[in-house]
């Protein structure tokens, strides 16, 4: 378990470094020069025909820093998430295989314990942090040392339980950016409106398109970071599903393979 930390913490900075380069170059090459090129034609054509209706784009809706942050921050959690989720889908089918490979409805005695254990301790490498593979090896353990079924029962359900409240621990980076996302847009409202005020003289006098443009950057900020949060936040739900099943199926796995078997 303590070898899986370095490496997570590692993929997430390198995660985001990713997710920063590639949401920015797409802004810089493609999103921008988009949004400009169609507001440029919309004045083009508003000067032409005053009475022509002014179109709304995508382009123009997401050009803007607050916007691009939005989706740097989701792109960070979604690769987070397919971690995350690789791994708990990793330990799941682990629970379609027969760890114990012992005859169906053997008792399991005293004298079985150490023959488990090797097999357990012989599973790859990657593997050892695995839920499954602790959970049935310490319960071998409690079972080899007080020979009590109940204590068996009892080890293997602290076991699951504390992975349960790890998981749950470390879904906390995601929490943080599905929290931060809806603030960076509230940022961009109160930008957005700070613009608008400063240029409310200038719609005194007739010239209402400096506040109509700082009007929709304030909404569209607030529009895009809403949107993705509420996407951002299906999937940590997804992922929060996986993982309790996980630790539940796990818990149950032990239970029918093993602990049921055991003879004092």
């Amino acid at each position: 378990m303590k070898r899986g930390s370095p490496v997570e913490l590692v993929f997430q900075v390198f995660s985001l470094l990713i997710a920063f380069i590639l949401i920015h170059a797409l802004y810089v090459s493609y999103v921008r020069p988009q949004a400009r090129a169609f507001i440029e034609q919309e004045t083009l054509q508003m000067q032409a025909d005053a009475a022509y209706v002014q179109q709304r784009s995508f382009f123009v809706v997401v050009k803007d820093y607050e916007q691009e942050t939005c989706f740097i921050l989701m792109l960070w959690a979604l690769a987070i998430l397919v971690f995350k989720g690789r791994t708990a889908y990793r330990q799941q089918k682990l629970l379609d295989q027969d760890l114990l490979r012992l005859p169906a409805e053997l008792p399991i005695g005293l004298e079985d314990t150490r023959d488990l254990a090797e097999r357990i301790q012989s599973l790859p490498a990657s593997m050892h942090h695995y839920l499954l593979p602790r959970a049935l090896l310490t319960a071998i353990e409690r079972f080899a040392a007080t020979r009590n079924v109940q204590n068996v029962s009892t080890a293997a359900r602290d076991i699951c339980d504390s992975e349960g409240e790890r998981m749950e621990s470390e879904l906390s980076i995601i929490r943080y950016i599905a929290w931060a996302i809806p603030s960076v847009g509230f940022i961009g409202t109160v930008r957005g409106i700070g613009d608008a005020l400063g240029q409310a003289h200038r719609a005194v006098e007739g010239d209402i398109t400096g506040v109509t443009s700082s009007l929709g950057v304030a909404f569209n900020s607030t529009f895009i970071a809403l949107v993705i949060s509420i996407v951002l936040m299906f999937f940590i739900h997804q992922l929060q599903l996986m993982q309790e099943r996980l630790v539940l199926d796990s818990e149950r796995y032990v239970d029918h393979w093993l602990i049921r078997r055991l003879r004092s």
